[in-house]
């Protein structure tokens, strides 16, 4: 049975520094959760990074973010805390989604590998397709074959682990997103939780990091389109598995 909409207790898992992009990161998941702020209580793991099952147990579902100023090519001190409680959360057989860098870091801590590639960084509005499993997959039977995504990224998942399934890529990338075969858990390398216009609010954040030259950034701003069918996939992945 379907747990209601406004029912729904989630747990996000956040990768930040900058509380501008912390909060906005919040913003963005409930509004393409169609959940109240209530619903989402968020963890921020460079703060807290010893978070215990028990913590996020109760969530219908758990979400983890992206992360601006980390690379999942590097060890933190979250890094082995938040492996242990993906794993347990896969064991567990509960649902799990996460976009840009949790998605990486799902590739790369169940046998994945994950690269830093800025030659292949894709940073704006990109059309993702589907493969043939990603045509089938429940999650995205409704979705064009291809469809625009919002993108900010510059490390990528060169290698899936024997486990998982790429279900879309682009051009550039490769798994642009992944599913844990036959598990409720799914990754997605584009910025699901962002339309255009939260991901031009993202990267002012981290123009530094991504996009120093204003004229730059000003031309990215200028190709960004909507992304319609990317901004469901949230939504459709709670009606779907919570």
């Amino acid at each position: 049975m379907t747990t209601p909409r406004d029912k729904l207790r989630l747990v996000l898992l956040q990768v930040r520094n900058h509380q501008s992009s912390l909060m906005q990161e919040r913003e963005c998941f409930i509004e393409r959760a169609g959940i109240s702020a209530h619903q989402l209580r968020c963890i921020n793991i460079v703060q807290e990074p010893q978070v215990r099952f028990s913590e996020i147990e109760d969530a219908h579902a758990v979400l983890i973010g992206g992360a601006g100023d980390y690379s999942v090519t590097e060890t933190h001190p979250f890094t082995e805390p938040l492996s242990d409680l993906a794993h347990r959360l896969v064991d567990a057989d509960r649902p799990l989604f996460a976009a840009c860098w949790g998605h990486q870091f799902l590739a790369a801590h169940f046998g994945g590998e994950v690269v830093r590639d800025v030659d292949r960084a894709e940073i704006g509005t990109y059309d993702v397709s589907l493969t043939e499993l990603g045509s089938t997959d429940p999650l995205l039977e409704p979705l064009p074959t291809a469809f625009p995504a919002q993108l900010g990224h510059q490390d990528r998942v060169e290698r899936l682990g024997s486990d998982w399934d790429e279900l879309a890529f682009s051009d550039l990338c490769a798994n642009q997103m992944i599913r844990l075969r036959d598990k409720p858990v799914y990754g997605t390398q584009f910025h699901s939780e962002m339309d255009e216009a939260r991901l031009r609010e993202r990267i002012k954040v981290y123009l530094q990091n991504y996009m120093p030259d204003p004229d730059e950034y000003n031309a990215m701003c200028s190709r960004l389109r909507p992304s319609l069918d990317a901004d469901q996939l949230i939504n459709r992945f709670l009606e779907l598995y919570t």
